[in-house]
This record gives structure tokens, C-alpha cells and sequence, in this order.
């Protein structure tokens, strides 16, 4: 069953993220099988949980590189088109959705145990991509508006998550909405300007 022990737990531990990465792209957070994980790598389920401790910190690794593959794409879309950043950072949050549905909703659906703290590499991972955000908004504001970057970008990545939520599961178009990229990225320009530009 378990096959002889030729990787390094770095390079095993590399591995099980990988092909659970791709496990997960396939069949959703919902379908997701650490034992299929296994026997996609040759390995034991036990192999899996002795190098992460629990069937949590695999999700959190899978999570964890989602995030990280999520930032890159953000990071080139706006090297790639830097004039408008916000409609940039709009449509990359789509794109990347809509190219890879079943791991960016297991970000959402995943839960760790009450009391159970994220480690390190999953908070650094997460904290990478709410920084880009966190700067692209606060690069967007007036210099007197600043100091709500945070507490807006927030916000602002709720109301992109329900618009392109809504647009995947085709709750939009039975609503009638075409465009929700322009929808929500109105919204945006909206909270940005504050009231008193309306």
C-alpha cells in the first residue's frame, strides 16, 4: 500500500500539497479525499496526516497555495496593465474565479476547528494578498482617507466576492444583471470618492 520512503519530508510534503492542490481543483472542497490524495501519490492516508498532523492543516496547505497562486496573478495583471489598478484588481479577482472555481471556494468553505490558531505560513500567505489589496485601495484614496484603507479594502473585497459569486452561479444573469465586473467596480469608485464627490 505505503510505498518505500525515496522522498525527504520537504520534498514529500511538496508533493502531497501539489497533487492535493490539484485533487481539490478537480472535485471541490465538498468531494475532497486526503485518501485519494494518497493513493494518487503511492503513499498511505497515514503518510499524509504524519506530515501535516490533520486533515485541517492539509486543507489550510491547499488554501495556502491558492492564496499564493492568486497573488501572483493579481501581482501580473496589474505589471501588465497598471493604468486603471482598480478595474485591474476587479477583473483579476474574476478571472482568477472563474479559471480555478473549485479551489478559490474552498478558501471560503474551508473552517478550522474553534480554537484551533492558523499557522504562520497560512497567515503570511493570506496577509500577502489582503496587502496587495489593502495598498491598491489605499493608493486609490485621497491622502486624509488613508488611514480607512484597511477597514474599506475589507469591505470593498466583500462586495467583489458577492458580485462574482453571483455571476458564477448564475444568480446575476437569472436577475438580469450582464455586467457584474462594471457593477461592482462602480460600487468601488463609489466607497473611493466618499460622499462627497456624490
Amino acid at each position: 500500500m505505503g510505498r518505500r520512503s525515496d522522498h525527504s519530508r520537504a520534498d514529500l510534503e511538496a508533493l502531497i500539497v501539489a497533487e492535493a492542490h490539484r485533487h481539490m481543483a478537480e472535485v471541490g472542497f465538498a468531494r475532497f479525499s486526503a485518501r485519494e490524495v494518497a493513493k494518487r501519490i503511492g503513499y498511505s492516508v497515514g503518510t499524509l496526516y504524519n506530515v501535516f498532523g490533520s486533515l485541517n492543516r492539509l486543507l489550510l496547505a491547499v488554501n495556502a497555495r491558492t492564496l499564493t497562486l492568486w497573488t501572483e496573478a493579481i501581482e501580473a495583471a496589474l505589471a501588465a496593465a497598471p493604468d486603471d489598478r482598480l478595474a485591474t484588481l476587479v477583473a483579476s479577482y474574476f478571472a482568477f474565479a472563474e479559471a480555478h472555481p473549485q479551489s478559490w471556494s474552498a478558501i471560503y468553505a474551508h473552517r478550522s476547528p474553534p480554537g484551533e490558531t492558523l499557522p504562520e505560513w497560512y497567515a503570511r500567505a493570506l496577509a500577502r494578498l489582503l496587502g496587495l489589496v489593502d495598498g491598491e485601495v489605499a493608493a486609490a484614496l485621497p491622502p486624509h482617507r488613508r488611514g480607512e484603507a484597511a477597514r474599506l479594502a475589507r469591505s470593498l473585497l466583500a462586495t467583489v466576492h458577492g458580485h462574482c459569486t453571483f455571476a458564477i452561479d448564475g444568480t446575476f444573469a437569472l436577475l438580469g444583471e450582464r455586467d457584474p465586473m462594471d457593477a461592482v467596480l462602480a460600487r468601488i469608485r463609489e466607497a473611493i470618492a466618499g460622499p462627497a464627490a456624490s
